[in-house]
């Protein structure tokens, strides 16, 4: 089966071809235009380098956060209407295991991170055991020093992956922390290609009319507009 694989949760565009075991084409970018700019182009470009064309796509993997709510919406309604379009079965992909993912190491806690704005960041924390991924702590969004007290508490070695490393390396370097270099800790759609393929093998899919943004927390917009008109959750 081949599988085309979306991540657009943060700002790097990233989109892969992929079959069981085998990562087959990849791009990778990041830069300053827009997921709605460059996602389409990019698929296009990626079926040219792998030789081949739409039509031989048997499923579609796409990440669904958490992270940029303009990135995963852009992302998810992409994936979605080509699922619909070709008829194949699609997967959602948790972003932070797909960036723990890209990192197999063992014996370490793997704690991929997001941006999730005023100095808050979504991690997840991830281990390898015996060949395999396992959730160790479930997606959350929480202050960065109370991310890196938390990692700092644990007795096992941890290693910050995404975003976080980039926005708040001395808050994680001060609490001991260790931190990914930028290759390893940047987003890539063939993790998410590999882990949807484990999905698909297992028998998981998911509704294309109703597979939704794993979001975490609500948007500025919606906070905004709950306080101009008083509203609470």
């Amino acid at each position: 089966m081949l599988i085309l694989a979306l991540d657009t949760a943060s700002l790097v565009s990233s989109v892969a071809l992929a079959k069981p075991g085998r990562l087959l084409a990849e791009i990778t970018l990041q830069t300053r235009k827009t997921h709605s700019e460059r996602l389409m182009p990019h698929i296009e470009q990626l079926l040219a380098l792998a030789d081949t064309d739409k039509t031989a796509i048997g499923a579609i993997a796409v990440s669904i956060g958490p992270g940029s709510f303009t990135g995963l919406r852009i992302g998810l309604a992409t994936a979605k209407a080509l699922a619909y379009a070709l008829g194949t079965p699609i997967v959602g992909v948790p972003t932070l295991a797909a960036l723990a993912f890209g990192c197999p190491v063992p014996g370490a806690i793997l704690a991929p991170t997001m941006d999730a704005q005023k100095g808050n960041i979504y991690i997840a924390l991830y281990r390898w055991q015996d060949g395999v991924l396992d959730e160790v702590k479930p997606p959350a969004v929480m202050p960065h020093a109370a991310a890196a007290a938390l990692l700092a508490a644990r007795p096992e070695p941890a290693l910050v992956l995404g975003e976080a490393a980039e926005l708040y390396p001395d808050t994680f370097r001060q609490a001991a922390v260790a931190l990914a270099e930028p290759h390893v800790a940047m987003p890539r759609a063939g993790s998410v290609a590999m882990l949807g393929a484990g999905l698909l093998a297992a028998g998981e899919r998911h509704d294309v009319m109703a597979v939704e943004p794993l979001y975490i927390r609500r948007s500025e917009a919606e906070e905004l507009w709950e306080k101009r008109h008083g509203c609470q959750r």
